[in-house]
């Protein structure tokens, strides 16, 4: 029972994390960002290159979008988590919305997500993300209009 609860715990700690990133989003906030990510964070994002590695490649990939919205909302559904001792994964839908610096409103486009968490000195952090949009292998274009 104790190794039940304290899978919660973690877990719930994990959820807050994750309320943390969709705040900093939303607050445009690098600084709180960068605090949420191993310093050698591996993300492989929807936008080029191939892999942001580290903090600093990982913010910089952040700041575009900020300097590219106005406004901006995050959004994350059917978060599902699997949690040990001091790794952690979990795959959910993402969705980034907003007003353009031009004043243009969008609705975004949903992505699926992944993201595997170590936990470091009492605090869990992500190590690896991911985003990606299924691929309509016929016109090798991303489908960005499905819905979850």
């Amino acid at each position: 029972m104790a190794m039940a609860m304290r899978r919660e715990v973690e877990e719930s700690e994990i959820r807050q994390h994750i309320d943390r990133i969709v705040k900093g989003i939303q607050d445009k906030d690098l600084e709180g960002l960068k605090q949420l990510y191993t310093t050698d964070v591996v993300s492989f994002d929807v936008e080029p290159p191939l892999a942001h590695v580290g903090t600093a490649a990982k913010m910089k990939n952040w700041e575009r979008v900020f300097t590219t919205f106005e406004d901006v909302t995050y959004e994350v559904r059917d978060l599902t988590l699997a949690v040990g001792d001091d790794v952690a994964f979990g795959h959910f839908f993402g969705r980034l919305s907003g007003t353009l610096k031009n004043g243009t409103a969008t609705s975004g486009m949903w992505v699926r997500g992944t993201l595997c968490l170590r936990k470091i000195d009492g605090t869990w952090l992500i190590a690896h993300d991911q985003v990606s949009v299924p691929l309509d292998i016929a016109t090798g274009k991303g489908m960005t209009d499905l819905q979850p």
